[in-house]
């Protein structure tokens, strides 16, 4: 706060990058606020740092949406674009890439399946015309995936939109019944839920990561033992993991706990599911911080995205669900050493 050394420090490394590097929404926000950290902002100061502002404040991301609180507007979410006609959901219907690319899923072969409806929807249009798919194109494929429930297809799709945003096929949420009614049961907030999910998984019940994480929350075998314990759930195999209800109760379990550990510190929590709890106990031992600015000095890349982009998504699930506008500074709080009258640490969560 205040005109302190550090603004300081960051407007004169952000000057110092490469003209390319400044057009990040990251720097242009961070540099946007160091100007606002002046002790004396002149009109030509506020005017230029709103223009920064404004220049990428949106819905679309981490720091679209900080930049759009920092200009005193909550995020809301977009209206809904008319859904694609009759004539062109045919039209995706019939387009031969798409139709084998969701024949190939459904038979097992994802990554084949992924390729041909990359391809379909990236280099050839409908009439198999090399071109980019327009933006209605686009809607109408990305539905089509919805309704065969390929949700990672349905989200990359809709995605690739450029001139309007279907949030509610950008950010879908399957299994709606058993996430509200998990998340209800353990006191947990199902934004946050879905948020993690999305970038988890993209919903792909059987997805398995390089590390062996699986299934929807992609849980470690050994984390889910574990958690399956403190559970009370008896003789718990690794494959469960892959029934749809098994992982939700399992994960949100083991998500509740990572949150309470950290005091309900939603950045903290993710960061520990990503990278494990004793990282972000140790991250956290600086001064205190605003919770976007924490994110953004993870020393792991890996983490540091995933951070910002559950905190985004969490932000629009949250809007979608309570249909209201929402604010991403909040969710993020402050974060800095634990307090010595806060709850002891729990060591045993692995």
């Amino acid at each position: 706060a205040g005109n302190s050394p550090k603004w300081s420090l960051v407007e004169i490394a952000i000057q110092a990058m490469s003209p390319d590097a400044r057009k990040e929404p990251t720097w242009i926000y961070w540099y946007a606020r160091a100007l606002m950290s002046h002790k004396k902002i002149t009109p030509a100061i506020q005017q230029e740092a709103n223009a920064l502002l404004e220049s990428i404040a949106g819905v679309k991301g981490f720091y679209e949406q900080l930049a759009l609180e920092e200009l005193g507007r909550k995020v809301s979410t977009p209206s809904k674009p008319p859904a694609p006609t009759a004539e062109e959901f045919e039209v995706a219907k019939r387009n031969p890439s798409l139709q084998r690319a969701l024949y190939a899923i459904a038979m097992g072969l994802r990554a084949e399946g992924v390729r041909e409806w990359n391809y379909g929807t990236n280099l050839v249009n409908a009439q198999g015309q090399s071109g980019l798919m327009n933006d209605r194109e686009l809607l109408a494929a990305a539905q089509l995936a919805c309704e065969h429930q390929v949700w990672d297809r349905c989200i990359n799709t809709s995605e690739r939109t450029r001139a309007v945003i279907d949030v509610e096929q950008r950010f879908p949420m399957p299994f709606k019944e058993a996430v509200l009614q998990r998340t209800r049961s353990i006191n947990l907030d199902p934004a946050y839920v879905y948020g993690l999910i999305r970038q988890e998984s993209r919903f792909v019940m059987d997805a398995k990561s390089h590390v062996g994480a699986s299934g929807l929350m992609q849980v470690m075998p050994a984390t889910a033992k574990w958690t399956a314990k403190r559970m009370g759930m008896k003789n718990f195999r690794p494959e469960q993991l892959q029934q749809r209800k098994t992982n939700i109760a399992i994960g949100t379990h083991y998500l509740k706990l990572v949150l309470d550990n950290f005091q309900g510190s939603m950045p903290m929590a993710a960061a520990a599911y990503n990278a494990g709890p004793s990282r972000p106990r140790r991250w956290r031992n600086g001064p205190e911080m605003e919770g976007a600015a924490w994110a953004e000095c993870i020393p792991f890349s890996e983490t540091r995205d995933y951070v910002k982009k559950v905190l985004a998504n969490t932000t629009i699930y949250a809007g979608l669900i309570q249909n209201e506008p929402q604010s991403l500074k909040s969710k993020l709080g402050m974060v800095g050493p634990r307090e010595n009258n806060a709850p002891e640490e729990n060591a045993e969560i692995p």
